[in-house]
């Protein structure tokens, strides 16, 4: 049996489970999933770890192997937490988080409710193209942001409905070859974003309560569309967002996602 510790974190509705105890990685889908069935409201999983990078605190994990940047907000809040800094201190922390070829700088502070609030320094795309999905013989053109771990498609409100993204994004995550997908349902002209992320490595797809690398994608995507800096606030099904992104030189600079985690608890549960 192992005893699985984990904090239950509130990052702008994207309910999510930091596992502080040791799960060996071929062990942790598995837990993950125990996990999240345990606890319906649960949108994902991160494990941390010991860091190879000695310039890191700690190591995130995420149960797909992708790159979660409300995740790397949640898995900050549980270090500044356990270390007992005060309130109102600034602080930057600096993270190993899979699915980031480099290190993840997490700024921010505590306030007196207990919630953390910060921005994250997120890995910048590796690409941002139109990409044709496939349903049959017809096909969806759709703008694609891949970033390491994970690619969002941004979708408009009349290009595709919810119950074709249920039963398609498994299929266009093992066209892409990627990790996790996600579909961004964007309405830009209210602002509002519906996240569903697929992770290929567990096989479930979550309508999340918000989505901090999608947001980010669409911050890069329009900053890139017209070819200067952008920045965003969405809301979203259970929470609010916010991203900048800088664009010259013909590529994406500087990417910044600002948001708040909040604990809601101290777990404990054996797993066989």
């Amino acid at each position: 049996m192992m005893d699985i510790r984990y904090t239950k974190i509130d990052p702008s509705g994207n309910i999510s489970l930091i596992v502080d105890s040791f799960v060996p990685r071929i062990k942790q889908s598995r837990v993950a999933a125990e996990l999240m069935a345990r606890d319906e409201s649960a949108e994902q999983v991160g494990f941390l770890e010991k860091p190879e990078d000695d310039r890191c605190l700690v190591r995130l994990q995420m149960m797909g192997g992708e790159f979660c940047g409300n995740a790397s907000l949640s898995a900050a809040a549980v270090m500044l937490r356990a270390s007992g800094m005060p309130a109102g201190i600034p602080c930057e922390l600096t993270l190993e988080v899979s699915g980031a070829p480099d290190a993840v700088k997490v700024s921010g502070s505590m306030n007196e409710n207990g919630t953390f609030e910060g921005s994250v320094s997120m890995p910048l795309p590796e690409s941002i193209s139109e990409f044709c999905f496939f349903d049959g013989f017809e096909c969806y053109t759709l703008p694609l942001v891949r970033f390491p771990g994970i690619c969002h498609a941004i979708v408009s409100a009349d290009a595709l409905t919810k119950a074709s993204a249920e039963r398609l994004i498994g299929q266009w995550c093992s066209q892409l070859k990627a990790e996790a997908l996600g579909l961004m349902f964007f309405d830009k002209a209210s602002d509002r974003l519906e996240p569903l992320v697929y992770v290929a490595s567990t096989g479930t797809a979550v309508w999340e309560g918000s989505c901090a690398s999608g947001t980010a994608a669409i911050a890069a995507y329009l900053s890139e569309l017209d070819g200067e800096r952008a920045d965003i606030t969405l809301e979203q099904p259970r929470g609010r967002l916010s991203a900048g992104a800088r664009f010259s030189g013909g590529m994406v600079r500087e990417l910044t996602l600002r948001g708040s985690a909040v604990s809601m608890g101290e777990y404990s549960v054996e797993l066989p």
